[in-house]
């Protein structure tokens, strides 16, 4: 008898890649990697890798857990996912990360853009429209693990402060500031009064890469200075800092562990964020086939790239396991230890809320869950880290404070190629429309931006007109 190439491993519906319609999938196992495979009537077949890990692709779905809902959702389910997103009631999670995009102008045209922002592109949000927004993120959770104020490129807004003064009033456990670091860079008044609003705030700072090719390709021009320039003044006012490296592949991941090594150096930086680039906006000269680099991919490349991590530091992250990992170390003396190895996933899973920010509470396992985040404002911290210290043997670090905390993250945003209804569902990180609509930030990007709605009313009518 004939034998397939492959081992059948699940099941789920994914999207075809060229119309955008829902499709069966298989996940399948074949050399050493996994595979989704499927089938669209108008299109054909495609075979979409996923994961070069099999054992971890595995794992994952050990971290799964109930979800946490929001205090309320938003639209009601008529098509199916991805075609109610608002958030829908089918939806399986609240916002960890909330992104609101105050502007949709930009002082770059980047090559690769989800937002498909330019100088030349869009308008600024009002104060007003910006506030709605914000209450919309508020009234569906109460008090916000993370906000983003996002763009375009948020500091160019001309009331980019006013908007800060009332992101800061509301009930927001933590706010963050999404720049390529321009203004940063060139403006240190500026950053001198972004400080004021520490604790509880965090710049996200662009940076790929230190090649001026890659820069080129991916930001249209070599902007090496600009963020060393920048890192200098956040440094200067130690304002709390994330570096996010958008990855291609045979681009900048081969720069990983040089990227990890420099952020430890610098005192302002907490940690580093790598988001492989979703297939969405505008994407000049990225090749599908060649191009797409998979979470599995970059987890690999940091422990073959560092020497601080081992494969049980780098772990999934339970509120969207199949779309997040986490790992945390502590800086002390001059040394890197990392510390996720030595918790037990159980305290991840039991008695916790499902965030990647995680609520206060007097056991111990929970002060531990409470720095697994993405955006959490290690600012107000130290004093749990003292408790942690039974599980980190031989250290001694009185004194411990935010200075000694440093993360990784890798954040995977599902495209239509490994499109997964099931990661699809529980998408944590959102956008929120200018309708006030709250959008999983995948759907957004594929689906609900100003020119691509009218497809998804096609496709709704489609779904009408097909016979029960």
């Amino acid at each position: 008898m004939p034998v397939r190439p492959h081992t059948y491993y699940d099941f789920t519906i994914s999207l075809c890649p060229v119309c955008l319609k829902r499709v069966d999938a298989k996940i399948v196992f074949e050399d050493s990697q996994v595979f989704m495979l499927k089938k669209c009537n108008e299109h054909g077949s495609s075979k979409v890798l996923i994961a070069t890990d099999i054992e971890y692709y595995k794992n994952i779905r050990n971290y799964n857990k109930p979800s946490d809902m929001p205090l309320r959702f938003n639209t009601s389910v008529h098509y199916g996912c991805p075609y109610d997103c608002g958030l829908c009631t089918d939806h399986e999670q609240h916002s960890c990360l909330t992104v609101v995009e105050i502007t949709d102008r930009c002082n770059l045209t980047c090559p690769t853009c989800y937002a498909m922002s330019s100088p030349h592109y869009g308008h600024h949000r009002t104060v007003e429209e910006v506030e709605r927004m914000l209450d919309k993120v508020v009234a569906n959770e109460g008090e916000p693990d993370v906000v983003q104020i996002s763009g375009g490129e948020p500091t160019l807004h001309p009331d980019f402060f006013t908007i800060l003064d009332i992101a800061k009033q509301k009930p927001i456990r933590h706010l963050m500031v999404n720049t390529n670091g321009m203004r940063i860079a060139k403006d240190k008044k500026f950053v001198e009064r972004l400080a004021t609003y520490m604790p509880d705030f965090e710049i996200y700072l662009q940076f790929d890469s230190f090649k001026p090719q890659a820069l080129k390709h991916l930001r249209g021009k070599d902007l090496s200075a600009v963020r060393l320039k920048a890192l200098e003044n956040l440094n200067e006012f130690d304002l709390s800092t994330t570096l996010v490296v958008t990855l291609q592949k045979g681009l900048n991941d081969d720069e990983m562990g040089q990227i990890i090594e420099f952020a430890l150096q610098q005192r302002c930086v907490r940690g580093v964020t790598f988001q492989p680039t979703q297939i969405a906006g505008r994407l000049d000269g990225f090749n599908p086939a060649t191009d797409r680099i998979t979470l599995t991919d970059v987890r690999t490349k940091i422990l073959e790239q560092t020497k601080i991590f081992q494969p049980n530091d780098l772990i999934p992250v339970p509120c969207n396991p199949d779309a997040l990992v986490m790992g945390y170390a502590l800086k002390l003396g001059g040394q890197v230890f990392p510390m996720t190895r030595y918790v037990d996933p159980a305290h991840l899973l039991n008695n916790s809320r499902n965030t990647i920010v995680y609520e206060q509470d007097e056991q111990l396992h929970q002060h531990m869950l409470k720095i697994f985040s993405t955006g959490i404002s290690v600012d107000r911290v130290g004093d749990d880290f003292k408790e942690l210290l039974c599980c980190l043997p031989q250290i001694h670090a009185p004194g411990l404070n935010y200075d000694n905390l440093f993360r990784i993250i890798i954040m995977r945003f599902i495209d239509a190629y490994d499109f997964d209804v099931r990661a699809i569902k529980k998408s944590c990180v959102h956008i929120v429309h200018k309708d006030g609509r709250i959008i999983p930030f995948e759907t957004m990007n594929l689906f609900y931006r100003d020119e691509k709605q009218e497809y998804v009313k096609e496709l709704r009518d489609q779904i009408h007109a097909v016979p029960q």
